[in-house]
């Protein structure tokens, strides 16, 4: 079995919980390679530890990647794993947690369920973009797993997001922004925002404006073969494009075409770790005491 460790949280929290991890692993003959970052802070040699970076390191052989962290933690994960199809489950030493479910005090179980097969694979949906005229810095990771977003750049004034579906014009948003999100991302940036809630495995994205000024814009699900065109106009002469936690600037004007990428994320399910248990747990779901 081969397992990739990928950690940004460089506090001393996460030493015990990945040194447990190792030892799991090392206790079924696992071999290992941890992020070269992240193998610093920690503490270990490329003697002990092969290491990976964004460009070298990984391929399709790996059987599972470990995140220690947050939800912010597996999306800059992803951007390893890209298309590469290994899977992916998240330890939690953030705070939330909707994509790193595991509890730091029982990684030692997340070895023990794995190797026994007491999981599933839950294919997680992610769009991409394409742009017409400028490209943003860090075009090759076009890619994100919870959403794409447009939003204001140096002023406090709205923008103006023209927006097309399959080339046919729905609106023009005058908002703070608008989202593009994935079901994995509708608990996210998009839920904050008035946005449903969609399970993974479905089909959708979903469009939500930010702060909308004309009151009765609301979030729209759409099929997942939809393609998505935004042009953005403002006051200002660029405005701020993210994906997940990646942000770039484009000059207004420019096309951005969004739609879903032609792979997708592995997410690792435990039985004990399912979607709907997690949102009982993360947004107290049940806590009315007539449940």
């Amino acid at each position: 079995m081969k397992v990739a460790l990928y950690g940004q949280t460089y506090n001393e929290e996460v030493a015990g919980p990945v040194s447990e991890l190792l030892s799991a692993l090392e206790s079924v003959q696992a071999s290992i390679a941890i992020e070269t970052e992240f193998s610093d802070f920690l503490g270990y040699g490329a003697d002990r530890y092969p290491g990976f970076t964004l460009s070298e390191g990984l391929d399709s052989s790996f059987d599972l990647m470990v995140s220690f962290g947050g939800d912010g933690t597996i999306l800059r994960a992803i951007t390893y794993i890209r298309d590469m199809g290994i899977p992916i489950v998240g330890v939690n030493t953030g705070r939330l947690g909707f994509l790193s479910t595991f509890r730091k005090e029982e990684v030692d179980r997340l070895v023990r369920e794995f190797v026994a097969g007491n999981y599933h694979l839950v294919d997680r949906s992610l769009v991409a973009a394409s742009f017409d005229g400028q490209t943003p810095g860090g075009a090759q990771l076009n890619f994100a797993l919870n959403e794409i977003s447009v939003s204001r750049k140096d002023t406090t004034s709205m923008i103006t997001v023209d927006t097309y579906l399959n080339d046919e014009y729905l609106t023009s948003y005058w908002a703070d922004g608008l989202i593009i999100a994935t079901p994995t991302g509708s608990t996210g940036y998009s839920l904050s925002c008035g946005g449903p809630v969609i399970t993974p495995t479905a089909r959708s994205l979903v469009i939500t404006p930010i702060a909308p000024h004309n009151l009765n814009a609301r979030p729209m699900v759409i099929s997942d073969d939809t393609e998505i065109r935004l042009v953005v106009s403002g006051r200002e002469e660029q405005h701020l494009l993210s994906m997940d936690s990646r942000i770039a600037s484009l000059d207004n004007g420019t096309e951005i075409r969004v739609r879903k990428a032609d792979f997708s994320i592995k997410m690792v399910e435990y039985a004990s770790e399912s979607f709907l248990k997690t949102i009982r747990n993360k947004l107290l779901w049940g806590e009315d005491r007539r449940n």
